[in-house]
């Protein structure tokens, strides 16, 4: 068996905040991977940068996926973080991921598209993406797929400390949407405390992008 990392490109309108960066084609929208959620808040957590945040919220207001939503940072630079919670229009992908064992490393806008970098056991687990968006007419395209430095190997560049960080967060559904565990619950699984356990997860998680999303040439720049 052979852990994969996968990028698929997904798009649907009702795939959420998909009318949002319609709406305001300046957005990029990424997913907030570390944000420390409680599970029950049903809350998730964006990174956005916009040319206007007015025209961004207005976005918002007219997005059938998006119930609350707060401005969390105020923007620098063009770029802020957002909270949102869903409706239940709103299709979510990660469950379907998680479900299959994977782990979303990134989620960007394209367009009105979305990219996923996934992380999954085997390649075949992928086949639930697929069957997930035959049933519900969602458009995706598998963009590229490569052997990934698995969790449980060193060549990753992961430190132990990492790797057991990643690997716990993983098992408790950390990772899942909406989360099963809060960083406290990681980080009390591995007896330390939350910023010690988010700054291993934020840690491990940018060595197994680099990893495996850049080359050598431009982790050097």
């Amino acid at each position: 068996m052979s852990d994969i990392k996968a990028a698929i490109r997904i798009e649907h309108p009702d795939i959420v905040l998909t009318k949002t960066v319609t709406h305001d084609g300046s957005a990029t929208v990424t997913s907030v991977l570390e944000a420390g959620t409680d599970p029950t808040s049903g809350k998730f957590f964006y990174r956005i940068q916009s040319d206007d945040f007015d025209r961004f919220e207005d976005g918002l207001r007219l997005d059938h996926t998006v119930g609350e939503f707060e401005r969390v940072i105020e923007p620098g630079d063009g770029r802020a973080i957002y909270s949102f919670e869903y409706t239940d229009e709103a299709k979510v992908i990660s469950p379907i991921i998680s479900a299959a064992n994977g782990v979303i490393l990134d989620m960007k806008n394209d367009g009105n598209g979305w990219v996923l970098t996934v992380w999954m056991p085997e390649r075949q687990r992928l086949s639930s993406l697929w069957e997930y968006a035959e049933r519900n007419d969602v458009g995706i395209e598998l963009l590229r797929v490569n052997q990934y430095a698995s969790l449980e190997r060193a060549d990753a560049g992961v430190t132990d400390a990492q790797r057991q960080a990643l690997l716990v967060a993983l098992e408790t559904g950390y990772f899942e949407e909406p989360r099963d565990a809060t960083l406290g619950d990681v980080a009390a699984d591995l007896d330390i405390s939350q910023p010690a356990a988010s700054g291993l997860l934020r840690r491990g998680m940018k060595r197994l992008v680099l990893s495996s999303l850049v080359d050598d040439d431009e982790q050097g720049e």
